[in-house]
């Protein structure tokens, strides 16, 4: 530690521990502060939840006692009471007589809890239930009431069934059943009463006591399973949950959903039914907002306490080392290419010093830099004239034996075309020494170029120049750009095509760009063996057309030109050039 000390500016240590100092207060201050209150709110939020589970929870409970309430009465009354006897001896014939009787009963019991969606008693000698409800045509064995009857591992008196689609009445709402055997003087068989709830109404009892926040309830059996039908719960973590509740009546903890999202949970069992629990849950980081917006606070105050300190320690160097940071900072121009830049100074010490010897480094630097610009640019030319002459002369040696040729034949005005041709192809070529023409220079040059050609081939292909836009034939551009592709085209496109070729030749601009395609319907390339062959640098290249026009665009458009080859065979085969149009370039 001590040897990184040495090794550091006077800056860079005041900086080291003014920063140091403010960042561990401010982190122990702000890190006990953050623990304390997210502890703090976690129990009160707690407490504060179970209090409000427990009050529904008491709420729902009597919601439930009232309807075993209002069951039991019926199950006392002297209509119910002849039913069982009836059931008792097994008499079938006052069956419509005791269903008319139950009517009243049945309509005070659902009058008296508005909760009860339908109720059925279910014996051997048939079913009695509201005649204003309409009977469903599935039989009561064929239910899934019954089916948790025959499956109940205990012997119970009263069974609560969680939610299902209502099968015994033609409503198929989510109902919550409670299945009770009847109160009379002897067991009998076969005997349920069936009491329908509706879950709707049981649900509109719970959110009727939640206070606004992110507490949210629900109702889960001990494995975890949703009691209401209609609210949809994720069991993919029942296992977690069922560890975590276990026997116990009441309690809470915390429990990560399977996106990963914490939530603190409570619990209360229900009196009515202990294997039915009420949950309570609530986004532990919506809980803890307020907890992460003080740390938030308290980094903003630490980023302001380090800013004072860089500042603070910035001020007393600058008063040691003032000398120093100024060169330092005249290199750091150097970095980003500014070599005009020179040190001064009143003061005669070392730094000074040092100072005047950066100067003369400098000064030797951009002697340097001139030199090699003025080696390269000579060197650009000397290949770009290399490249030049490598355009193939073969064409001018057909010209002048076509022209020879029919001249024998006495065809003086075709002669005299091919010279006038022939001469304009020169001297737009030559362009007065310049490497840069126009658009409209360019395309003059190919025209006269491909017109001798066809005279040299006669019925080996005809040309095309699409028109251009006006605007753009003063666009300057490189010369004898054309020429080349147009002669690899005629040398290798047709000589062996069975039918007449075609050459086309079109302009056009887009986004500050100019783009000049060369299309033929020739025999075609492999394209990618030719691109692979013009990227060989350094070796020879059988496909001298294409490989002078591409390096020219390189070496005198860089990365912004672009060479694009797309072939089809007998089809298509396309060159387009792409450049900037406003490219300055240096003869």
């Amino acid at each position: 530690m001590k040897r990184i000390l040495r090794k550091m500016s006077l800056k860079r240590r005041l900086w080291v521990s003014f920063v140091f100092l403010t960042v561990v207060c401010i982190s122990v201050t702000g890190t006990y502060v953050s623990v304390f209150f997210s502890n703090q709110m976690k129990a009160q939020a707690a407490k504060t939840s179970q209090d409000t589970l427990n009050k529904t929870a008491q709420v729902f409970d009597e919601r439930l006692r009232n309807i075993v309430v209002s069951i039991s009465t019926l199950m006392m009354g002297e209509s119910f009471q002849e039913t069982m006897r009836d059931v008792q001896a097994n008499n079938k014939q006052d069956y419509f007589k005791r269903l008319s009787q139950l009517q009243t009963p049945f309509a005070q019991m659902m009058m008296t809890e508005q909760s009860i969606d339908s109720v059925l008693i279910h014996t051997p000698i048939g079913d009695f239930y509201p005649t204003e409800n309409r009977r469903s045509t599935t039989s009561f064995e064929e239910t899934y009431i019954n089916e948790m009857i025959v499956n109940a591992q205990t012997r119970w008196s009263t069974l609560w069934i969680r939610g299902h689609e209502e099968e015994l009445f033609r409503r198929g709402n989510p109902v919550i059943s409670l299945v009770i055997k009847p109160l009379f003087e002897r067991t009998l068989p076969n005997v349920y009463v069936v009491v329908n709830i509706q879950e709707e109404r049981l649900l509109e009892l719970i959110h009727a006591h939640l206070q606004e926040g992110s507490l949210r309830q629900l109702i889960m059996d001990r494995s975890s399973m949703p009691v209401f039908s209609s609210v949809p719960v994720s069991t993919d973590n029942s296992k977690s949950l069922q560890e975590a509740i276990g026997d116990s009546s009441t309690g809470h903890f915390e429990y990560v959903a399977d996106s990963g999202l914490p939530f603190l949970v409570n619990y209360a069992a229900l009196d009515m039914n202990a294997d039915w629990m009420l949950v309570g849950y609530q986004s532990k980081s919506d809980l803890l907002a307020p907890v992460r917006h003080m740390r938030w606070t308290i980094v903003t105050i630490m980023g302001v306490c380090v800013v004072l300190a860089l500042i603070m320690s910035s001020m007393l160097s600058e008063l040691l080392l003032k000398p120093l940071f100024k060169l330092r900072n005249l290199m750091l121009k150097v970095e980003t290419n500014h070599l005009d830049v020179k040190f001064e100074s009143v003061f005669e010490d070392e730094i000074s010093q040092v100072g005047y010897k950066f100067n003369r480094m400098l000064e030797q630097i951009k002697e340097l830099i001139e030199e090699v610009r003025s080696t390269e640019q000579e060197k650009r030319k000397s290949e770009i004239k290399a490249l030049q002459a490598q355009i193939d002369p073969h064409f001018l040696y057909n010209t002048l034996n076509t022209i020879y040729w029919k001249s024998e034949m006495q065809e003086q005005q075709a002669v005299s075309g091919m010279i006038v041709s022939l001469s304009q192809l020169f001297r737009l070529g030559l362009n007065n020494g310049h490497e840069i023409t126009t658009l409209r220079q360019e395309l003059e040059h190919v025209s006269q170029y491909l017109s001798l050609q066809s005279m040299c081939y006669p019925d080996l292909f005809y040309y095309e120049i699409a028109e251009v836009d006006e605007k753009l034939l003063d666009v300057p551009i490189l010369k004898i750009l054309l020429q080349p592709l147009v002669e690899n085209s005629i040398l290798h496109g047709f000589q062996e095509l069975p039918h007449q070729g075609r050459i086309r030749i079109e302009t056009s601009a887009q986004d500050g760009m100019l783009t000049i395609s060369v299309n033929d319907n020739g025999v075609g390339m492999d394209v990618h063996q030719v691109q692979q062959m013009l990227s060989r640098r350094g070796k020879e290249c059988s496909s001298y057309a294409l490989s002078n026009v591409r390096a020219r665009l390189a070496l005198y458009y860089g990365s912004k030109a672009s060479f694009i080859l797309e072939s089809e065979s007998c089809v298509r085969t396309s060159v387009r050039l792409v450049i900037p149009i406003r490219e300055v370039i240096e003869e």
